[in-house]
């Protein structure tokens, strides 16, 4: 007698709750492993039902419950015959049993990962000021998450910059200490990254984003599946231990908090002044770990014959990101010619000009002053923003001043919504008043110190 064939139960195909969807991102594209899901042009996705398998993946991580199981009419035939024969409560355990293996099985595999790490960069043997930066913000995330705090140096002779993490607050670093990395190149650093990445599995990566670092750490991220945030400008902990990785969207028009929730490690850029920089105590000790690759200078594709400093001769030379006072002009300046006001102003303040980018676009400025999202990211002391709107792209760059004074004729101007201190006005009158009362009260204050002397 032939036996008879057991049905098993039909997993259901995935589809779209109308109206539910709020286009978060392609979280559920993401997730299927099958390639069922496309996304239309209003970020909703429009699954193929020859392709989905009822995996379910994709209603797990939507955030709104915008998707739901159905079964297609061949499948609802199965599921009578299983309930005449009673089968169909095991066969349903059956299924939530396999996902919740799977899930389990992921979960053990993050639990692996533990640690923040801070990439420190450095041009011959001089690190970039960024590195420290995040070495105070990887402090408070390694105190929430409760993990070390490590810092990773590549280099050759580059051993001190172990002890200089130490400073500023890493308890361990990751040293491998080769000439094969005395210069930057993609090749040797992404792959002793990826290395030691392998080993220690560390949970989080930051690196500065800076020109050198956003190549790294691409390079890295696409090595090891991983997500990478470029240029945030807030990194936190949520309730699951999940790293929210904050960053301007849709040219700076939102601020788009993103997760890495199923790989590790979770990496980050952030630029340069986003954060603040920790206080340094040379009195901190911690661990150096030694590692060393089998990376030979053979092996390696490209070859650095040459260094050519690009830094250029002249006023404009100055590195705007590293000044302690700035002031801006924008549109408001009207034109090239008009921002010698804001020269004697600086001049008078020991500070140095900055520009939005409407004044480079306009070739008012050259670009290497331009402040802002596709600028640079400044944290002075004073900011003077003078003739500029403060548009969001621009906020990004400077929000972070400890006192920013605006000067702007429209009251409505969004950037007295940042400001400490706000001048209504026309810039032409105010900016020279405010150089020509700086000059006296120095006057005077040379004169009160020239007749102390002389009494």
């Amino acid at each position: 007698m032939q036996e008879k064939t057991k049905l098993k139960k039909p997993l259901g195909k995935a589809r779209l709750i109308p109206g539910n969807c709020i286009a978060c991102g392609a979280r559920c594209q993401s997730a299927c492993k099958f390639e069922a899901i496309d996304m239309n042009q209003a970020g909703e996705p429009v699954i193929n039902i020859e392709k989905c398998t009822g995996c379910r993946r994709c209603l797990k991580v939507c955030p709104v419950e915008a998707l739901e199981i159905f079964f297609t009419p061949k499948q609802q035939e199965i599921l009578k015959q299983l309930a005449q024969e009673g089968g169909e409560a095991a066969a349903a355990h059956v299924v939530e049993e396999t996902l919740d293996e799977e899930e389990d099985g992921l979960a053990s595999k993050l639990r692996q990962y533990k640690g923040v790490w801070i990439f420190v960069e450095q041009t011959d043997g001089k690190p970039a000021t960024v590195s420290w930066e995040l070495l105070g913000a990887g402090a408070d995330l390694a105190k929430k998450l409760d993990v070390e705090l490590c810092a990773v140096v590549l280099g050759d002779k580059v051993e001190n910059l172990c002890h200089e993490s130490f400073a500023y607050g890493a308890t361990k670093a990751y040293l491998i200490d080769d000439p094969v990395f005395h210069y930057y190149r993609t090749e040797p650093y992404y792959k002793a990254i990826c290395y030691l990445i392998d080993k220690y599995k560390p949970e989080i990566v930051l690196v500065g984003a800076t020109g050198l670092g956003r190549d790294l750490a691409g390079s890295v991220a696409t090595e090891l599946h991983t997500g990478l945030t470029a240029d945030c400008t807030g990194l936190s902990i949520d309730e699951k231990n999940f790293l929210l990785q904050t960053r301007p969207a849709f040219g700076g028009n939102i601020m788009a908090t993103i997760l890495t929730e199923r790989t590790r490690p979770q990496m980050s850029t952030v630029r340069p002044h986003v954060m603040c920089m920790p206080e340094k105590d040379a009195s901190l000790r911690g661990m150096i770990i030694r590692e060393s690759t089998p990376l030979a200078e053979d092996d390696i594709a490209a070859k650095v014959l040459e260094i050519i400093d690009d830094h250029k001769a002249g006023a404009d030379a100055i590195d705007i990101s590293a000044a302690d006072i700035i002031v801006s002009g924008g549109r408001g300046m009207l034109g090239k010619e008009n921002f010698h006001l804001l020269r004697e102003l600086a001049d008078e303040l020991g500070g140095v000009v900055g520009s939005s980018r409407s004044a480079v676009d306009a070739g008012w400025m050259p670009p290497e002053r331009q402040v802002g999202q596709t600028g640079k990211t400044v944290r002075p002391k004073i900011y003077i923003a003078c003739g500029i709107s403060g548009a969001i792209q621009h906020l990004v760059g400077m929000q972070d001043s400890d006192v920013i004074i605006a000067i702007n004729r429209d009251h409505h101007a969004p950037i007295f919504e940042v400001a400490t201190y706000g001048i209504v006005g026309d810039l032409f009158q105010v900016v020279p008043a405010i150089t020509s009362r700086i000059r006296e009260l120095r006057t005077q204050k040379a004169n009160q110190c020239k007749a102390d002397t002389t009494h």
